[in-house]
């Protein structure tokens, strides 16, 4: 552990009064052998809000345990000294590690449940912490009008202060801004005011006039008791409190829970060896697709040259950041014959092989699901004679992925076979024209060895089965058009989507449950840099920021000609390095692992929604228990420890001060058992 974490720990445990058990310590006048259990599980009490939806949200990404209280439910527990703590085998229980309320006080100060509630945390140790509240001295803060300020926030720049980084923060560089994405709009609303003897503040803004900083969280000891105050409103979705939400969870289980999150961004690219149609700027649709009236394929497809091959390899050095290339081999060899035998782009691709994670996408792109009738727009099914759907058979789709696997092998690509792209997504169920997937896939997947094949997260975002055991990996859609390879295509194409048919556009938006309709179309020359770049960079951010591992997908033609996805990945990864410590890289995954994570946070949801999971902590022993065949997410201290049969060995990896792992027991043991520094 470094020696800031331990400092944060041992302040976390020291502010107290005297007499108060903290986390780990014994009751008093209790014997050691009393000394009390903590059970790692979250108290929720809400008032349904969007902060403390956006708490419950955290809880539930990372995998921590938690009980909700419903304010308003006229059934709910009443809070009383049994419901929070009891005894077992003799040993006093606190039945949760933290408690999140909706302010300082929700049911009232001086009453019953406000009462019991205090003395619990007061003689566990519980840290609280209070989602929403105003600045005043019953937090620990001075009135607003004392220095302090009281209002919108939308753009305004925070900090991260010393102590909150070398406390609970520490995985943050320090300075972010509130969001501000509609000038017309106040999105954000706080109150920044200056502390009071007990108050440390975590997270200070520059207070208007020159007057110094006022806080927006910080942690109030008093009373024998502690709280984590924020005093400014937010929602789930918002990039400033993504940004903090690991830090309040780290705070409020004092760095030991169940669950774990890292920031996740992947992406692949689809297509690679062949060539993608092009936008036609004056049809509004792509020529060669079953939508664009007026046929052929006229426009000059996009692919990708060496120049853009030995720029790619470049540019992932220099990032240190590998894009997966989904590739299709044979439309890579139907390009070279028809190119006299010589293909430059694949002769480089292949060069620099090793530069990339690569995925099968099929030999030919093919669709894999029913036999597609294209003389209609949409597109339907063909009907066999009885009137049943005609299929793509087992045979074509079980060669489509056998020649790209066989082709990959033969010319010393990397692949794992048990990873999957289809063409379109194709074979899944694709509404409203294929209600089902084609029952010929799963077999053909399960024939070839594929565990994982890549779904379309717009359409279906939860992982599911296909066939007898293939599970799909949602995948995020970038607005970066596999169509498009210039900056003015971009902005022409989206003007298309996103404008109202009194501006020009298609009009799609206008009733839209998903998007709204952009005021003004954007000009072609500037719009792509202006407008689409920030905000496809500052959605993908956000799907970092949320502990989702889902990848995103892009194509091959947005790297050729101006290269328009460098730009969009260029602000991810600086904005993202703007705001989080060296000890907290982005995690990025493939295909294969992406799944299995996915897999296990399902199987690790399913027991804790069956009570399954037993989970506590005694001193620094943390034992859990779970279902045969679950792997356990867990957080802990640097220097944490496993319990083997003989002696113990390092426990998970590092990342954000913390080490985390998806664990399991030791051989020959029922529960898993760590040993806390």
């Amino acid at each position: 552990m470094s020696h800031r974490t331990r400092r944060w720990r041992a302040a976390g445990v020291t502010v107290t009064a005297a007499g108060l058990i903290t986390l780990g310590l014994a009751a008093p006048h209790a014997s050691a052998a009393a000394e009390p259990r903590v059970d790692l599980r979250v108290l929720v009490v809400d008032d349904g809000a969007g902060p403390v939806a956006a708490i419950t949200a955290q809880l539930k990404g990372e995998g921590v345990p938690y009980t909700t209280v419903g304010l308003d439910d006229s059934g709910r527990p009443t809070i009383t000294s049994a419901f929070l703590s009891d005894t077992v085998g003799g040993r006093p229980r606190a039945r949760f590690q933290g408690v999140v309320l909706p302010n300082e006080a929700p049911f009232g100060a001086g009453s019953a449940e406000q009462t019991a509630l205090e003395s619990y945390e007061r003689t566990y140790g519980i840290p609280q912490l209070d989602a929403y509240t105003w600045a005043h001295p019953e937090v620990g803060l001075d009135y607003t009008d004392a220095g302090g300020y009281a209002g919108p926030l939308d753009g305004r720049p925070a900090n991260v202060t010393p102590a909150g980084r070398t406390g609970p923060f520490g995985y943050l560089r320090g300075a972010f801004s509130f969001e501000d994405n509609s000038p017309s709009v106040d999105e954000s609303y706080g109150y920044a005011a200056q502390p009071r003897t007990g108050f440390t503040s975590y997270v200070d803004t520059p207070v208007p006039g020159g007057a110094g900083t006022g806080s927006l969280l910080g942690e109030y000891a008093h009373d024998g008791r502690r709280e984590l105050v924020v005093t400014f409103a937010y929602n789930q979705y918002q990039q400033q409190f993504r940004v903090l939400a690991r830090g309040m969870v780290e705070w409020l289980t004092q760095g030991v829970h169940l669950g774990q999150a890292r920031n996740y961004f992947a992406v692949h690219v689809d297509d690679v060896f062949a060539p993608d149609a092009r936008w036609d700027t004056e049809r509004n649709c792509t020529p060669g697709d079953i939508d664009c009236a007026g046929g052929g394929d006229t426009g000059t497809p996009i692919r990708m040259t060496p120049a853009d091959a030995q720029y790619l390899a470049s540019w992932q050095r220099a990032h240190g950041f590998t894009l997966d290339m989904v590739f299709n081999a044979g439309a890579g060899e139907e390009w070279k014959s028809e190119n006299g035998g010589k293909d430059p782009l694949t002769d480089q691709l292949l060069k620099d092989r090793a530069e990339y994670r690569w995925v099968n996408h099929t030999y030919t792109h093919l669709f894999l699901g029913c036999v597609q009738d294209v003389t209609t727009v949409p597109w339907s099914c063909v009907k066999n004679a009885d009137g049943s759907t005609k299929w793509v058979s087992r045979s074509d789709i079980s060669a489509q992925i056998a020649d790209n696997y066989d082709w990959a092998l033969l010319h010393g690509l990397s692949v794992d076979p048990g990873e999957l792209v289809t063409g379109e997504h194709s074979g899944l169920r694709t509404l409203p024209q294929q209600p089902q997937d084609n029952p010929e896939l799963g077999p053909a997947l399960a024939l070839n060895g594929v565990k994982w094949t890549a779904s379309d997260n717009s359409r279906e975002s939860v992982q599911r089965t296909v066939g007898s055991g293939t599970l799909t990996v949602p995948r995020y859609p970038m607005n970066v058009y596999y169509n498009a390879a210039t900056e003015a295509e971009m902005a022409d194409e989206y003007n298309w989507i996103y404008t109202s048919r009194t501006d020009g556009g298609s009009g799609v938006c206008e009733n839209s449950p998903t998007s709204t309709c952009l005021p003004r179309p954007l000009d072609t020359a500037t719009g792509f840099t202006g407008h689409i770049v920030p905000t496809e960079a500052h959605a993908d951010l956000g799907h970092v920021l949320s502990n989702d591992p889902r990848p995103h997908f892009a194509h091959q033609s947005n790297l050729a000609e101006d290269r328009v996805l460098y730009p969009v990945l260029d602000r991810v990864l600086a904005d993202y390095q703007a705001l989080f410590a060296d000890n907290t890289p982005v995690v990025n995954l493939r295909q294969s692992a992406i799944g299995a994570e996915l897999q296990n946070r399902a199987k690790w949801q399913t027991a804790l929604d069956a009570g399954k999971v037993t989970a506590y902590r005694i001193g620094d022993t943390v034992t859990v228990t779970a279902p045969s065949g679950t792997k356990i997410p867990v957080t802990a201290p640097e220097g944490t420890r496993q319990q083997q049969v003989l002696g113990t060995a390092p426990f998970g990896t590092a990342y954000a001060g913390e080490r985390s792992a998806w664990a399991s027991p030791g051989l020959l043991q029922s529960a898993l058992t760590l040993k806390l520094p």
